[in-house]
């Protein structure tokens, strides 16, 4: 019986090595899967930050292209009728002219009552879409509204003071569309 018992328990042994065995290759073959799966996920994980990166930043991009397009509009909306109010200056300057003629002649009186009326009309039309003459004489001189071209000396202004406007600058909303050409005390 002894016997038995020493063949028993060397093949107890030798199951349990067997199933050890079989242990550490199943766990192996597992290990070997499981590495390049693992592998595999991570590198779908970096792929797909950076794929939700580049989302994010189209996003943003697109949020700008958006904004920019909004202001642009804006801006042309809001300046629309400068070229136009630019080619008008001139016409307005001459109608200011003629308005300046003395005359005792009745009919040159009345012709000059016609224009009048032309150029006050032409003037309200420009207000309405936000032209307005720049204010100068007795002001202080501002080179982004006036544009000096003579330099005088005269006790009744402070130096740096416009003195006499020779001829009209306009602004439309906000933006200079004419300076004032001035004569500025020293």
């Amino acid at each position: 019986m002894s016997n038995e018992k020493q063949v028993e328990e060397q093949n107890e042994e030798v199951v349990e090595e067997v199933q050890a065995d079989a242990a550490e290759a199943t766990e192996a073959e597992v290990s070997e899967e499981v590495n390049p799966l693992q592998q595999e996920n991570d590198q779908l994980k970096q792929q797909l930050e950076e794929e939700e990166n580049r989302y994010l930043r189209l996003q943003a991009d697109f949020d700008n292209f958006r904004r920019r397009s909004r202001l642009d509009a804006e801006a042309a909306q809001k300046y629309r009728a400068q070229s136009l109010v630019s080619d008008i200056l001139p016409a307005l300057d001459n109608f200011e002219r003629a308005l300046q003629v003395n005359t005792a002649d009745e009919q040159t009186k009345s012709v000059l009552q016609g224009v009048e009326m032309v150029y006050r009309q032409l003037v309200e039309a420009l207000q309405k879409e936000g032209v307005e003459a720049i204010e100068s004489v007795g002001k202080t001189f501002d080179p982004y509204e006036h544009q000096a071209v003579m330099q005088v000396e005269d006790d009744e202004y402070e130096p740096n003071t416009v003195v006499e406007e020779l001829q009209k600058g306009y602004k439309l909303k906000d933006k200079i569309i004419r300076p004032a050409m001035v004569k500025v005390n020293q």
